[in-house]
């Protein structure tokens, strides 16, 4: 009887095991949307490597995060038009032919070089601190009153080309993490850095909501992995071997910041 028990316990237990197990893996999902990636470089993903031969100088990289939503989720169809250097007029002029009424999914992430990052970059890293504070505050400036309306025009086109997608807005990342030992620029440049890119993607929110669109914030998930910080560096530093890359999110910043805040977001 014994021996009996035992073994109708250990079948039981299988079974049970064998049910939970069935049960824990997941569904392959496969979404009917019809996903079109827009942008400037972060959205191609300068900086993860891995760039697709048709993209050329746009550097579209199967390690971003639009990739990697086409690679995980596997919707219907997947295109990226995103483009490294792209303004708010080339996703205007050159990058919403790539909708069309069937698009029921949308990221774009764009603005940065609107307000002139790259020119920032340098100016900070060449010049010191007076002159790298003087040029974020301008940047700052010129954010204030211009990128709302810019934004706005891409956000209606988008809307106008794609009525019916669902539109997720990606900010940018906080390059830098203060309050730590850090060699390179001074402390009071990096918040000011800091400062500017936080009201660009408080701009974006807002133009975004203000369109109906949804906001992807990627700010917090890269916290701890910031330049100066501590842990995994998720952006490329200074690089004067591969300018192009310098401050842009690395593979592991696409996959482990970026693309989990777009998933969340695009539902």
């Amino acid at each position: 009887m014994r021996r009996s028990r035992l073994v109708t316990f250990a079948l039981s237990m299988a079974a049970s095991l064998g049910a939970t197990l069935v049960l824990a893996v997941p569904a392959q999902a496969s979404p009917a949307d019809h996903y079109v990636a827009l942008g400037d470089s972060y959205a191609s993903g300068v900086g993860a490597g891995s760039y697709t031969a048709e993209s050329g100088s746009c550097q579209r990289s199967t390690n971003a995060y639009p990739a990697l939503y086409q690679a995980n989720i596997r919707p219907a169809s997947y295109r990226s038009v995103a483009c490294s250097g792209a303004r708010t007029t080339d996703v205007t002029n050159n990058q919403l032919s790539a909708l069309s009424s069937t698009t029921t999914l949308v990221s774009v992430t764009v603005g940065g070089n609107d307000v002139g990052f790259a020119n920032i970059m340098t100016t900070c890293v060449l010049y010191g601190e007076t002159q790298c504070v003087a040029a974020v505050q301008a940047a700052q400036d010129k954010a204030r009153a211009q990128l709302p309306g810019l934004l706005s025009t891409v956000y209606k086109g988008i809307r106008a080309k794609a009525p019916s997608a669902r539109v997720v807005v990606v900010g940018y990342p906080v390059f830098y993490q203060l309050g730590t030992f850090c060699v390179g620029l001074t402390a009071t440049s990096r918040a000011k850095i800091n400062e500017g890119i936080n009201l660009v993607d408080d701009l974006t929110r807002s133009a975004a909501q203000a369109a109906g669109f949804t906001f992807a914030d990627v700010r917090s998930i890269f916290v701890g992995h910031q330049l100066c910080s501590y842990g995994e560096k998720w952006l490329h530093a200074l690089n004067y071997a591969n300018i192009g890359i310098s401050y842009h999110p690395t593979a592991a910043g696409q996959s482990g910041g970026y693309y989990p805040v777009f998933r969340s977001a695009a539902g």
